[in-house]
């Protein structure tokens, strides 16, 4: 796709998004299957079943904008996903974890930055649905990071250690 306006960089942000969703989706139960502490894997647990309502959300606004998806795969998200996919061949237990939630926090980042992104195109734009659905998204992605910082500092870090 050619970026010729705003609104070509919004196009190309929501299909970003998209695949990195998708990614994460198939990611995530591998990730949740190797966390040892419970609350952790409520916490991945709980992520996709929010990935999986954003993918529907991000359906939504590209119908919103007369955009077709699938686009482009998200060579950012592939990248991110394959440094946490190595550290699935890792012991089990608080190391791990610790590892893992560093991980996911660079994979939240990538979104919160994206997801910030196309929201203020959007609402630039006065694409209201769109910017609800996308803000709806960036608070999930946001509250996720804040989590998953709790869940380091208050057990997982100190267990590593």
């Amino acid at each position: 796709m050619k970026l010729n306006s705003l609104h070509d960089v919004l196009l190309h942000e929501v299909e970003d998004l998209y695949s990195a969703e998708q990614q994460i989706a198939k990611a995530l139960p591998k990730i949740i299957k190797r966390a040892k502490l419970d609350k952790l894997q409520e916490a991945f647990e709980k992520h996709l079943e929010q990935t999986k309502k954003q993918i529907k959300r991000l359906e939504e606004a590209a119908k919103e904008l007369e955009h077709k998806l699938p686009g482009k795969s998200c060579k950012g998200m592939q990248g991110l996903l394959a440094e946490a996919e190595d550290l699935l061949t890792e012991e089990p237990g608080p190391v791990l974890d610790a590892a893992l939630i560093s991980a996911a926090q660079r994979v939240e980042h990538y979104e919160i930055a994206a997801y910030g992104s196309a929201v203020s195109f959007a609402k630039l734009m006065r694409h209201k649905k769109t910017t609800k659905l996308l803000k709806e998204t960036l608070n999930e992605e946001e509250k996720t990071d804040k989590l998953l910082s709790k869940l380091a500092e208050s057990i997982v870090n100190e267990a590593a250690l």
